[in-house]
């Protein structure tokens, strides 16, 4: 029986690795797709063959929307729905929005960019596309910002010609200029709507880890037979989700008329990317999975999303994100709350510092900063301190991190 191939997520069809008549077993890699953030593998859901494409590379598409058929060998599939993937061949829209450069050529555009070009009354010659080859897609729309008619520059000795560009007060020969890719443009949009519209409040603690230290060279050692390395942030990750457990109430997604609170806590990983990109990958169900097992699963999606082979689970889920600059010499910092979750984590690096000792006498320890970034709609400063001191109390008796049944 024929199986439908169905995105999750919204986003640009790349490119196809498989083509009709070839034949693909479960998990096998078809295609690739770029959402805002990440470039996502998309998975045969069946063994058998591929009897049906219907979708373009550089198509702009929508969550939902069928791109392949996979079946027997012979098998005839069933014809598309109207509302599948559009075509690149589409009509132009109305108000501008199909309309030809200046060369004469058409304007390259996904259909689905026309049609909110069209309903926004933006010209395309107007627009630069950041799809393959030049082509318009939906990003490129929504971010589209005329530019600004600026009177004529008045003739000066050594000053650019009347009718030159400036970029503040240097010539435009000064500078630089590079379009916003699709992923930028995700962050930028996420994080002003974030910024703008959750009232942040900020919890700043710091934390003993000289334990934490001392426990995870113990586990790596004891774990180096199997190849397996327990990092700083899988143990982070772990003391993050149980803190979940016990203050079920930052475990809660604001939507405006309601609260969803999580009965299973999935902990998003800011990850960075080359090439000034960030991804948030996710850890599910962190505070029952084991370390180890926690350890391995989160080294390879951090090996995906760098290699931009992101699968999409990888990347679904999350209620509540920790950002660690740890690797990074940060002293302290705050995040961005990643809406609408009710929270972030931001560590900081650990470091060597001067600290009076139980006993009143001054020695040296290894300090740690946490700043937690609370929704206010979702909870207050109380909860936000007792929640950093639940957290900073697992840290400094790590052993309460362990599942001592199995590592």
């Amino acid at each position: 029986m024929a199986h439908e191939v169905t995105l999750t997520m919204d986003g640009l069809l790349i490119n196809w690795l498989k083509e009709v008549g070839d034949a693909v077993s479960a998990g096998d890699i078809i295609a690739e797709f770029e959402a805002d953030k990440a470039t996502v593998e998309v998975e045969a859901g069946s063994a058998g063959e591929v009897l049906e494409l219907r979708a373009e590379p550089g198509d702009e598409l929508g969550e939902g929307t069928v791109i392949a058929i996979i079946g027997g060998s012979g098998e005839v599939p069933a014809p598309a729905a109207a509302s599948e993937a559009p075509s690149a061949s589409a009509p132009a829209a109305g108000n501008g929005a199909g309309i030809t450069a200046a060369s004469g050529e058409r304007v390259k555009a996904s259909p689905l960019a026309r049609r909110i070009a069209a309903d926004k009354g933006i010209a395309l010659n107007q627009v630069t596309g950041t799809g393959p080859g030049g082509r318009i897609v939906k990003a490129d729309i929504e971010n589209f910002t005329a530019a600004p008619q600026l009177p004529p520059l008045p003739a000066a000795p050594g000053a650019p010609a009347a009718g030159q560009a400036t970029w503040g007060s240097l010539p435009a020969a000064d500078v630089e200029v590079t379009p916003l890719s699709r992923m930028r443009r995700a962050i930028a949009d996420g994080t002003i709507r974030s910024k703008s519209n959750t009232p942040h409040f900020y919890v700043t603690v710091q934390a003993d880890v000289e334990p934490l230290l001392a426990l995870r060279a113990e586990i790596n050692a004891a774990l180096a037979e199997r190849g397996i390395k327990v990092s700083v942030n899988d143990m982070l990750i772990k003391a993050l989700a149980l803190t979940l457990r016990a203050f079920p109430n930052l475990n809660t997604h604001y939507y405006g008329d309601r609260f969803v609170r999580h009965e299973r806590v999935n902990i998003g990983i800011a990850v960075a990317l080359p090439e000034n990109g960030l991804v948030n990958v996710v850890c599910h169900d962190a505070d029952t999975v084991p370390l180890s097992a926690m350890a391995v699963a989160n080294k390879a999606m951090y090996e995906r999303a760098r290699a931009g082979r992101i699968k999409p689970d990888d990347i679904r889920g999350a209620t509540f994100t920790i950002s660690n600059l740890g690797p990074f010499d940060v002293v302290d910092f705050s995040a961005i709350i990643s809406a609408p979750e009710a929270g972030i984590l931001a560590v900081s690096s650990a470091r060597r510092l001067p600290v009076v000792l139980a006993d009143g006498s001054l020695g040296v320890g290894s300090r740690m900063n946490m700043t937690v970034s609370v929704d206010h709609r979702v909870s207050n400063g109380a909860e936000g301190a007792q929640f950093l001191n639940h957290l900073r109390g697992l840290l400094e008796h790590p052993l309460r991190l362990l599942d001592l049944g199995g590592v």
